[in-house]
Parts: C-alpha cells; structure tokens; sequence
C-alpha cells in the first residue's frame, strides 16, 4: 500500500498561531469544566477537529505532522479506512457481551496466537487500558507462585490503577497518594547513557543485571521472593530507553535461575512499534506473561490484554473479572489494525524508516551543544537534552521549548524521561518518508533556535 493517501496531503499547514482563536475557546471551556488533573492540552494546546494517517488538523485548520501517535496507540495510523470498516460493521451487529464468545472476539484471539510464540497459549482480555492488563498480570503471577513480592526497574512506567502505579517508579506519578501495594522493590534499568554504575557500553559487564541477582541471592538485601519481575523490553515514559544487547536475556536467565516469572510489558511498544511485532523478539528471550494495550484496539478503541504460558492458567472462573472485559468492536478493530500490520510489513516499515530516522538525529546530536543523546529502536526514538554534554544535567526546560517551537510550526511530539527532559517520538507506523523528512527539519529548527535561545 502507498502509505501517502492515509494522510492529509498538505502538512504541515499552519494558517494561525497554534492556539488558534477556536482551539482557545475550546480550552477555556475545558478549563472551566473539567478536572484540573489533565495534562496533555497544557503542552500541546490545541483542539482537534480530525485526523488522517500521520497527521492532525486542528479545529483553526492548522494540519500538524504526528510524531506523538496517541502516546503509541495509533500505529496503523489515525482513521485507518480498514479498522474504521471493521467496526463500524461491528457496530451495526452488537457492541458488548462480557466475555462471551463470538465472531470478533475468536477473530483476534486467533491472529494473536499466530504471532506469539507457540509457548504464549493462552490469553486473557481485562478492562479497557494497559493498567488493566498489568493488574491482571500481577494477580496471576501472585496466585500461581503464591509470594507477594514483585520487581520493577527504575524509569518504569506501568500504568496509573493502584498496582500499575506500585510498579512504576516515577515519584511525580506516586507521590501524593502513598502507601500505595507493599512490598515492590525497585532495580536499576540497563540506562546507559546514566549508567548508575559508571560504565560505559564498550566496556559494560550488565552490572544492573547481576544487581538483580545479588537482590534475589542475599537473604540480606531487605527484599523478600518475589513472584515477578517485570520489565519493558525498550522502555517507553522513562525516556525511550533502550537497554544493553544482554540486559534483557541476562534478566530473564536469573529469572529462571531464582523460580521468578518475567512479566514484559508490551503496552506501549508492541505492535510493530520497535521493528518486531513485540519488542522482546529483539531480545530472544521468551517472557512468562505478557502484557498488551494501546494499538491492540486499531485507532483508539480501549482494550486490553496479557498472553501467558498454559502452565499458568491455574486461576479458578471469575478469579479476575470486569464489565468491560473487551469491547466487541475494539476486538474487530484490533483484528483488522492486526491484518494490517502483517499485510503491510509495518514492522519491516518501522525498522527501515526508524533507521534512517535515528542516523539524522544522531547527526543533530553531533551538531548540537543540547542533545546529548539519540536514541531508539524502529519508530519509538528520544533525543535527550541537556545543559552542556560534560555534565549531562538535565534540561527540561530546554525540551519544553523545543515542543512548543516545534507544535507552532506544525510537528506534534511528546516528553518523557526521569527529569522530563526526554523529546519522544511515537508516529503512527504508516509514516511516509517524506513526513518523517519534513518532521526532523521541524525538530532540528526547534533545536536550533532553542539552543539560540539560552
């Protein structure tokens, strides 16, 4: 398929200073209505009246490139005309049978199980977000090894319910609203550019690996058996972090070692998004469970779900329910956004196009006094900014500028990172070459006039 009729052929296009005088009246009623808690419009203030493929128009007219991709949901791109079929067929039928079978639902579960390894045999739908799936996870990683403890890394993120955000280490996301599930302990991540051992990749020995085994070994490190370990396989809000070649199989062989299941979260970069249909196919390691959300529902329809070895489906009926437990026409949009993916090779798309992409940043980052690392894995990439390059002080003032340049001339991208210091980008997958073109020039200006700036 030519991905450039997906999307709005004239992009970017900015006939008014993004806010524009509509997306402001839009805002301020938003302001005077809703919760104070969201997040998004403060850092990209805008309105949206439609989206196409790779790209937004703003309720002004404004057409922006999409480098943000719904925070890695749209992979198939906003609007995709075969999802948008798929469900509105599903939507003439039935919209809602709790877990029940039917059409739809056999559908995915069997293009599902056709892409997972043969192992990962068994799959389980909960409620409609990620943090659904990740709560589902723990409670059957806890039943079937019967120990509380569980495991994450440090620059995890997992979710915003009360045992997602238990596993996610950010303390701006926790803070307020500790004690929040006892007994989760926290591990260094394979963050080289911030080895906390002082490595450096040429020389690294994965000390953050064997710090997990000296965890597990010593009856004195404070940390009781865990149940699970879970970890992302390239990590997503903590800054598009991609570890070490041997964290991930280091990881899962001490896993193994210590009778501990390793949970990976697929949420944000499964689906094509890193080059593979799931990102721990990079690793060769094969997880225990699964977790998988955002571009499982095609276009933004709210699913979600985990994969898992038979071994383990040891849980008696209604051991984990939920109303919402897979809406029919996400299970049809998912289905189609799935056959999509593999029609089109987006995961070959994605490698190619997330290559070319990452030697052009890498060039910005030799150029640049800021950037002081890029980043990335297929079309999950993040370019760190920094004060000077010696020092590695975060900026994260320096990327907020740099999305705000980059939103008024007409490129949508996101932050992340420990220090919000992270410039992220999530496009949808079906992203043209010349977008991505037009989307850097964007981005290496914005870096520029940044850098000017200071």
């Amino acid at each position: 398929m030519d991905f450039r009729q997906l999307s709005f052929p004239e992009a970017p296009l900015i006939k008014a200073l993004p806010p524009g005088q509509k997306s402001r009246e839009f805002l301020d009623y938003q302001k005077s209505s809703e919760s104070a808690a969201i997040s998004y419009p403060r850092g990209l203030p805008m309105a949206v009246k439609r989206a196409k493929g790779a790209t937004v128009e703003d309720v002004d007219g404004n057409v922006y490139i999409d480098f943000f991709g719904g925070a890695g949901v749209l992979n198939v791109g906003h609007s995709n005309p075969s999802v948008i079929e798929a469900a509105q067929k599903q939507m003439s039928d039935f919209t809602h049978s709790l877990d029940v079978p039917n059409p739809a639902r056999r559908s995915l579960v069997e293009i599902l199980l056709s892409l997972l390894p043969g192992s990962l045999n068994r799959l389980f739908f909960g409620g409609p977000t990620g943090s659904d799936a990740v709560e589902a996870a723990m409670k059957l990683a806890k039943y079937n090894k019967k120990r509380p403890p569980m495991i994450a890394f440090e620059g995890s993120y997992h979710g915003m319910t009360s045992g997602a955000l238990s596993l996610s280490s950010g303390l701006g996301f926790k803070e307020d609203f500790l004690p929040l599930l006892s007994e989760v302990h926290f591990v260094p991540y394979a963050y080289c550019y911030r080895c906390v051992f002082g490595r450096k990749p040429e020389t690294c020995e994965v000390d953050c690996a064997k710090y997990l085994e000296h965890v597990l070994e010593d009856p004195h490190s404070g940390v009781g058996k865990p149940s699970a370990v879970i970890v992302e396989a390239i990590q997503g809000e903590g800054g598009s972090i991609v570890p070490h070649d041997l964290f991930i199989p280091k990881v899962k062989e001490i896993c193994d070692k210590y009778d501990v299941l390793l949970i990976v979260d697929e949420v944000q970069a499964g689906f094509c998004r890193t080059g593979k249909m799931f990102s721990f196919e990079h690793t060769g390691v094969l997880p225990d469970i699964v977790t998988m959300s955002k571009a499982l529902g095609g276009v933004g329809f709210p699913i979600s779900g985990m994969a898992f070895k038979q071994e383990l489906d040891t849980w008696p009926p209604g051991k984990h329910i939920g109303t919402f437990r897979g809406n029919v026409v996400a299970y049809a949009a998912g289905f189609a956004a799935l056959k999509f993916m593999v029609t089109n090779k987006l995961a070959e798309h994605a490698l190619g196009l997330g290559q070319w992409m990452i030697s052009q940043l890498r060039d910005m980052e030799n150029e640049s006094t800021i950037i002081g690392e890029a980043r990335g894995k297929g079309l999950m990439m993040g370019i760190e900014l920094v004060h000077d390059k010696a020092s590695k002080k975060p900026a994260p003032e320096l990327v907020r500028q740099v999305r705000t340049f980059c939103h008024q001339k007409g490129l949508l991208i996101e932050i992340g990172g420990h220090y919000d210091h992270v410039a992220r980008f999530l496009p949808p997958l079906i992203l043209t070459e010349d977008l991505a073109r037009k989307g850097l020039e964007i981005f290496a200006d914005a870096v520029r006039k940044t850098e000017k700036s200071r």
